[in-house]
């Protein structure tokens, strides 16, 4: 059976391998390439979303997936892309975060342990039901960590630290309004804590509900990208505040 899954797709593999004198031509090759990111769950809505900052180009192509009714997934650092439409298979078969993550580092066969090692990956799941469960690999580049709570997880690579992760948590959890805007407000939080120690370059934010989406059989309440931008958080909330306000609009 297809899959309706939604997926800001893949841009994490980059072209040149420094310091390697064996050629892998089919590998990744700059595990540099990372991200902080934020599950959220909203109770009352129904709404499940994730969102992504980084500095690195079009990051949402391949880090945040999401489907309705099932789950949203941010896989990130020495990424393995096929983690998102995996977990999301998994979940609709209805196994739990934890099991999800389990079968997801059974499954990776490790294809390029040297350049690309998959203790280097970093992922995190949710449920429809905001249940939650991620793993950082020890190789994931420094400083990476994640944490996960009621309704939310957040994860990173290449922080300043761990006070980074904190920050999120607190601003999702006091921020009011939309699910959107406390995810925003969670990556806002991040940056102000020292965020990713290289930049800023892209983000974006996939938010999803059946039926939620403003046409007819359309469950993508918001699905938004900042593809090159040196302010690209900025951007991000501009065009959140602009949808949300738009589809207000239209209902009133």
């Amino acid at each position: 059976m297809r899959r309706r899954l939604l997926a800001l797709a893949a841009a994490i593999a980059v072209l040149a391998s420094p310091g390697s004198g064996r050629a892998q031509d089919s590998a990744p090759r700059d595990p540099t390439a990372s991200t902080f990111s934020i599950l959220g769950y909203d109770p009352e809505t129904g709404e499940i979303g994730v969102a992504v900052q980084s500095l690195v180009f079009s990051v949402g192509n391949g880090v945040i997936w999401g489907q309705a009714g099932v789950g949203v997934v941010a896989t990130q650092a020495v990424a393995n892309i096929g983690y998102g439409p995996r977990a999301l298979d998994l979940l609709q078969d209805g196994l739990e975060p934890d099991e999800v993550v389990r079968r997801l580092l059974e499954e990776d066969p490790d294809p390029f342990p040297e350049s690309w090692p998959k203790t280097g990956r970093q992922v995190a799941v949710m449920d429809a039901s905001g249940r939650a469960a991620a793993w950082t690999g020890p190789e994931a580049p420094d400083w990476a960590g994640h944490s996960t709570g009621a309704s939310v997880s957040v994860q990173g690579n290449l922080l300043m630290g761990p006070t980074v992760l904190g920050a999120m948590l607190n601003a999702f959890r006091e921020t009011p309004g939309h699910l959107a805007l406390r995810l925003v407000a969670a990556l806002d939080a991040a940056q102000a804590a020292g965020g990713d120690r290289r930049g800023m370059q892209s983000a974006a934010i996939l938010v999803v509900r059946e039926g939620g989406g403003p046409w007819l059989g359309n469950d993508v309440e918001l699905r938004l990208q900042v593809d090159d931008n040196t302010r690209p958080l900025v951007e991000l909330r501009r065009l959140v505040e602009l949808a949300i306000s738009q589809r207000s609009a239209a209902r009133d």
